[in-house]
């Protein structure tokens, strides 16, 4: 289906003042090329300037058949017929003729001329191309310069090549025109200056492609995208360059397809009507060979098919056989803002063709996709695309077509469309026709920017005689090549037109005045939605070209910065009113308005204040409106709603949505929101649907910003704590708010969190817990929440240490331990010179408790009673300790860690010595633990032994302990704890050792009387073994 909108798409029209009848037009390059009737002429004229002006007028070699004009290289191709021969030549640096230079340099592919080069200056040069078939089509490459020429039954690409001046010396100068050397010989004083920047363009033959059951009528080549198209088939290639070796397939015998073609000479063969995309296009029945020409510096060509579509000739009504033929092929490049692959190649490549009553354009590049199919209301002669509209001609009439090209590239230039974040209207968007533009006689046209130029030429046949001549040419046209068709010398008249096309900013203006009279009439109709659909692809095709002109504009970023002001506001304008008409629509499309909504840049309270019902009136608050109103509040947002707006808001849901009352309430942005009128809709609530957890606390929220703490303590008493906590699992912002919108992405703590924190701080750290526990706050946040609340030195360490409990993620329990060590040694070491880092209040867990329900805390060894202070400055400091002592002793602190943190503790005290013993002893330090316990406090040693001196370490009670004991009491033989302690050691050793190793420990000192009973005892043990 197309749509028809009576906008206007055409500003000016003038007419060029060309002196002989035009045979031929083209454009490019800011210029209007016309190549007069059967003459050899080519005549320039400016369409930058007002009025055309001529620019230069040059002759051509032969009669032009067809030429086209290359952005790249600005250089000139044609087709030319001179004695019945063909011939394919290019005209480079034309615009030098514009100073009434008449030398011209005439020369062949590859061969360079060295004096018109070198020694004689800038010229016009024409490169002969030399073709071993005829020349039926050729086309420029929009993004490379590249030429492609198609004969019967090949393809031949040529590549740009451009020498510039140093390249030129290093080459030995060859010329195969001895006489343009002789013509072109000056002095080279003379033309030194202009000879520094020279730069010289040729041609290489890059490629051939065989297609034998194809004969081209049409070609055309962007980047690495071959296109070729018959009478009724269309097949496009993708040509990529590769140092692979390619296997080719072998090209089909001639002999054998002249032999079916002329079995098959006395039937008339249909084709049936085919459409293949990507990997399906090489099923087709055309095969395709590559011809290496052997100039290539050793590079391959990997070929691959895109597209193909064939055409039944009576698959369309209303045209004749003869009539039924294709036409238009164009390839289309479009660059988007931010190249993600490379600057210089397009993010989007459409091609497009035509049959005279349909049009076909499709994406090529990430994807073959058929964008748009337009029905023309007449027999269309030729069409030619452009980045936001499409210009048809047929013989009485310039009409244009909106086209799809900005929603892909859109696409491709922004990943978050089609997300909640950003829309833009679909690929798929029913096209639509504007206004046409009439005329007599069209017969060809061709674009450059917003320049539309026609060639108009009134016809002096009658209609019968059209007619006879078409049916004739009907018959024979499958058995003869038709020639191409003079004008009549008795012509009517003729014209040349320049229309120009308003700018894309202007025709959105136009249409959006448009779309106020279907707003008038039914806010909610399909066609309003369309026009505004189709302004905001106007608005995104302007961006897109905004963007090219600051890039590449001679004005540089400064001239176009306002303009791309006023295009950005009035695509918020666009996605306001495009949000309003989704607020509204139907179910299947009303997700459509938060995106829009979000786009457009208005605030929550602009957006209700366009979607009120109006008064009186029987509609409510449309779906689209709810849907973009629900994912606002869910989210985290900076903005704050007046209490009118905020009232508002409850209003809505408790009508719409109640069962979404407790998440709108818990919202950031409804912190205004009238706490005594919402806990009646609260408790209206509660009385029809029941209790439940999330309600309650809500209810609880609203009683405590009214003040009422009575109320707030029966209603947080009326469920259980671990009921409580499920609860602010349910809905986690009720204790906490913010994310992404805030300074730094960071959440705070709500009045309920502060409140709780004072009267329910186990509840507070329980539920923080599960938050963490359920991936619904991270860890950091949880800690920057216990700062804010000022409790980092107590409710963040309880935290902490619940999270210790429950947490099973290996990489957070090392973190926590950590941190769990260093709070406690601060503890330890600041209790006298900073009390403020003493925790205000006990902790929730004492160290009793952690050791009995976590695993990490490891009960205190036997040993470090003895070690403990006979007096303590405070029950915190005593709390610090036996929880530090408590991780030194479990499993799971890596005490590598710790240990540079200890060294801020003295070991002066007993309880610091048993820190850095507890260290040194899970190092592996045993026989340095063992001389600093007997040195420190020999009482403890027999328990340290009894506990630590096991298994693998029993050796250390004789080779360690024993020898330390004895050198220690013969030194003090009057110390009864080192007495009693040898005793002890001495008694173990019996009974782990044989009596002849026991005899090896005596010493030889005198004192063996000593050690006697215990080898007596040895000896027994040995003997009842």
């Amino acid at each position: 289906m197309v749509h028809v909108y009576n906008c206007h798409p055409f500003s000016s029209q003038q007419i060029v003042q060309v002196e002989k009848e035009p045979g031929l037009v083209c454009c490019g390059g800011g210029a209007l090329f016309v190549v007069a009737t059967g003459g050899c002429k080519v005549e320039v004229y400016n369409l930058e300037v007002e009025g055309c002006p001529l620019i230069c007028r040059f002759s051509t070699m032969g009669a032009v058949r067809s030429i086209q004009h290359s952005k790249i290289g600005d250089y000139l191709v044609t087709i030319e017929e001179k004695n019945n021969a063909t011939y394919l030549r290019a005209y480079t640096n034309w615009r030098y003729q514009a100073e009434e230079k008449s030398r011209v340099g005439v020369r062949l592919l590859g061969h360079l001329l060295g004096g018109a080069s070198v020694w004689g200056g800038v010229q016009m040069e024409i490169i002969e191309i030399p073709l071993s078939e005829r020349p039926i089509a050729m086309s420029c490459c929009p993004v490379r310069g590249d030429l492609l020429v198609g004969s019967e039954n090949t393809l031949v690409l040529f590549t740009l090549r451009q020498h510039n001046q140093q390249n030129l010396e290093n080459q030995s100068l060859q010329s195969s025109w001895p006489n343009t050397r002789q013509r072109c010989g000056q002095s080279q004083a003379q033309s030194s200056s202009s000879s520094q920047n020279l730069s010289v363009l040729d041609f290489e033959r890059s490629v051939i492609l065989h297609l034998p059951k194809i004969t081209p009528k049409q070609v055309a080549l962007c980047d690495t995208y071959v296109a070729v198209q018959g009478e009724l088939e269309v097949l496009i290639l993708k040509l990529d360059e590769t140092s692979e070796p390619q296997t080719l397939e072998e090209p089909l015998d001639t002999n054998k397809s002249a032999e079916y073609l002329e079995d098959q000479a006395d039937f008339l063969v249909v084709p049936r009507h085919q459409e293949l995309l990507g990997d399906r296009a090489k099923d087709c029945d055309i095969p395709v060979s590559i011809e290496k020409t052997g100039l290539e510096e050793g590079g391959q060509y990997a070929l691959s098919y895109v597209l193909f579509r064939r055409f039944s000739p009576e698959f369309f009504q209303g045209c004749s056989v003869d009539e039924m033929q294709l036409h238009s092929l164009q390839l289309y490049p479009l660059f988007t803002g931010n190249q993600s692959v490379s600057p210089d190649e397009p993010s989007c490549v459409f091609c497009f063709f035509s049959l005279p009553t349909m049009g076909y354009l499709y994406s090529l590049k990430g994807g073959v996709e058929l964008l748009s199919a337009y029905q023309y209301p007449e027999k269309v002669l030729e069409a030619a695309l452009t980045d936001h509209l499409l210009h048809v001609i047929t013989k009485s009439a310039l009409q244009c077509f909106t086209v799809r090209c900005a929603a892909l590239a859109a696409r491709i230039e922004d990943p978050y469309i089609d997300t909640t974040m950003k829309a833009c209207p679909p690929c798929s968007l029913e096209v639509c026709a504007l206004r046409m533009q009439l005329f007599i006689g069209l017969r060809s046209m061709c674009v450059y920017g917003r320049h539309v130029i026609l060639l108009s030429a009134a016809d002096a046949e009658t209609s019968e005689e059209t007619e006879r001549s078409t049916q004739r040419r009907g018959l024979s046209r499958r058995w003869t090549m038709s020639s191409t068709k003079e004008s009549s010398a008795a012509g009517h008249g003729w014209n040349v037109y320049v229309v120009d096309t308003v700018p894309p900013f202007t025709l959105y203006q136009e249409m959006v005045e448009y779309s106020q009279r279907y707003a008038e009439t039914n806010p909610q109709a399909q066609s309003l939605r369309h026009l505004l659909s189709e302004a905001h692809l106007l608005l995104r095709a302007a961006l897109l070209h905004a963007s090219d002109e600051q890039q590449t504009g001679p004005g540089g970023p400064a001239d176009h910065r306002t303009d791309r002001q006023v295009l950005e506001e009035a695509l918020r304008e666009n996605c306001a009113q495009l949000g309003d008409s989704f607020s509204r629509g139907s179910q299947k499309e009303c997700h459509l308005a938060l995106p829009y909504y979000r786009m457009s840049g208005l605030s929550l309270t602009e957006v209700m204040s366009r979607n009120r019902p109006f008064p009186g009136s029987p509609s409510s608050y449309g779906p689209g409106f709810l849907f973009y109103l629900k994912h606002f509040l869910l989210e985290d947002s900076e903005q704050t709603l007046s209490q009118e707006a905020a009232d508002e808001v409850i209003d809505i849901f408790s009508q719409s949505e109640h069962l979404m009352l407790v998440s709108v309430c818990a919202s950031s942005c409804m912190i205004n929101v009238s706490p005594a009128r919402t806990l009646q809709i609260l408790q209206n609530l509660e009385n029809s649907v029941g209790v439940s957890v999330s309600l309650t606390i809500t209810m609880a929220t609203m009683m405590l910003r009214l003040g009422d703490l009575q109320q707030y303590t029966q209603l947080m008493e009326r469920h259980a704590e671990m009921l409580l906590v499920y609860g602010f699992i349910e809905e986690p912002r009720l204790l906490l708010y913010g994310g992404c919108a805030n300074q730094h992405g960071r959440v705070y703590p709500t009045a309920l969190t502060r409140q709780m924190a004072n009267s329910q701080p186990g509840l507070l750290v329980a539920a923080m817990v599960a938050l963490h526990e359920n991936s619904k706050v991270k860890l950091e946040d949880a800690d920057h929440i216990f700062k804010e609340l000022g409790c980092e030195s107590s409710l963040q360490v309880d935290f902490w240490e619940a999270m210790l409990m429950a947490s099973s993620n290996d990489a957070v329990i090392q973190e926590l331990l950590f941190r769990l060590a260093s709070v406690y040694i601060d503890r330890l070491t600041n209790t006298k010179s900073e009390k403020h880092t003493t925790p205000k209040r006990k902790s929730l867990k004492s160290a009793d408790d952690l050791i009995n329900s976590c695993s990490h805390y490891g009960g205190l060894y036997p040993w470090l009673v003895l070690l403990s202070p006979t007096h303590i400055t405070s029950s915190q400091h005593l709390e610090a300790l036996h929880k530090l002592q408590s991780l030194l002793c479990g499993p799971s602190l890596s005490v590598g860690s710790v240990v540079p943190l200890l060294e801020r503790l003295s070991d002066e005290t007993l309880w610091g010595f048993s820190l850095h013993l507890l260290c040194a002893t899970r190092t592996g330090q045993y026989d340095r633990s063992i001389e600093k316990l007997l040195d420190r406090c020999p009482q403890a040693i027999i328990p340290y032994a009894n506990h630590q001196l096991q298994e693998k370490n029993m050796a250390l009670w004789w080779q360690k302990l024993l020898p330390e004991l004895c050198d220690r009491t013969r030194a003090a033989a009057d110390n009864s704890i080192l007495l009693a302690a040898l005793k002890e050691t001495l008694v173990v050793v019996a009974m782990e050792m044989s009596p002849a190793e026991f005899l090896e420990l005596i010493p030889d000192d005198g004192t063996a009387s000593y050690f006697l009973p215990h080898l007596l005892t040895c000896s027994q043990r040995q003997v009842l073994a």
